[in-house]
């Protein structure tokens, strides 16, 4: 990854008054820095950052390289107080992330595959599902082993009717690493986790809505503007009360947590807040919210 440098902003521009205002700009732009990625494009528009994985010819497969630039773009959109929600999706129409790069890891020994399955659990699935702004997963096409995995891991999935989603990894000698047997155990249940699992089977996006492996099924010209739509529909609210229903519905999944009493906490954290006042105030006297600090 690197910055790409804004041309206007020299020393000397601070000599006159179209440098002042040049210097105010820069504070204005200073959410928005140019990131220049080999593997994946961003772009944040209308407080939502776009994440798209950008390997078409190789089906958008990940490799370690592409797990960490993302995991770059999503730390940098958590930190960057103009983005409200972040979608990630795959370049062109076949393939959301059709697998990992297999020929990376092939002649790995055991230590090896454990550190790969860490490593990229740490700084990338895990990452993706503990963040504090929503993640939408428009799945263009395949998600296939990490990127069904990636996908799991966003906060709501959206799929394109010609989606089509698995875990074909033991047909290669291996299974999920990435939190796949963990995550499809929870959005759809033990048994079809099993199925899919142990035959390396794919569903399609409407047995995938009928399972609540995602939670809506639009055609594919459609896919960005729906999640665009939801992510819209999730920028009215609280920044802080959406980052803490996060926090409370993951730490029912955590076996070291108890749920019930991290939303007891968050909940009380919630009164007293900024946002609280605004959102109470606003709904007594009958006009929106404006929730301006994430």
């Amino acid at each position: 990854m690197k910055f790409r440098k804004i041309p206007f902003l020299t020393s000397d521009c601070v000599d006159n008054q179209r440098g002042f205002f040049k210097i105010v700009l820069l504070i204005l732009l200073s959410n928005f820095l140019i990131m220049d990625y080999l593997n994946i494009k961003c772009k944040i528009a209308d407080g939502n950052m776009e994440i798209t994985i950008n390997r078409p010819e190789k089906l958008n497969a990940i490799n370690k390289d592409t797990i960490l630039e993302l995991g770059q773009a999503f730390k940098a959109g958590e930190e960057n107080s103009s983005v409200k929600v972040i979608i990630v999706t795959g370049e062109g129409e076949k393939a959301f992330i059709a697998g990992a790069d297999i020929s990376e890891f092939a002649h790995f020994n055991k230590d090896q595959g454990r550190d790969l399955a860490a490593s990229g659990q740490k700084n990338l699935f895990d990452l993706v599902e503990n963040l504090k702004t929503p993640v939408i997963a428009a799945i263009n096409g395949f998600a296939l082993g990490g990127g069904l995995e990636l996908a799991m891991a966003c906060h709501v999935r959206i799929a394109s009717d010609n989606a089509k989603m698995g875990l074909p990894e033991v047909s290669l000698g291996v299974i999920p690493g990435y939190g796949g047997t963990q995550r499809l155990s929870q959005l759809a249940g033990k048994g079809k986790a099993m199925e899919m699992i142990l035959t390396a089977g794919m569903l399609s996006s409407e047995e995938a809505l009928k399972v609540g492996l995602v939670n809506q099924v639009v055609e594919q010209k459609n896919l960005i503007e729906a999640a665009r739509s939801i992510a819209n529909k999730m920028k009215r609210n609280s920044p802080m009360a959406m980052a803490a229903a996060i926090r409370s519905v993951n730490a029912g999944y955590n076996s070291s947590l108890n749920g019930f009493s991290v939303e007891i906490e968050e909940f009380g954290n919630c009164f007293g807040s900024d946002e609280f006042i605004e959102g109470t105030s606003a709904f007594m006297e009958k006009r929106k919210a404006n929730f301006d600090a994430k």
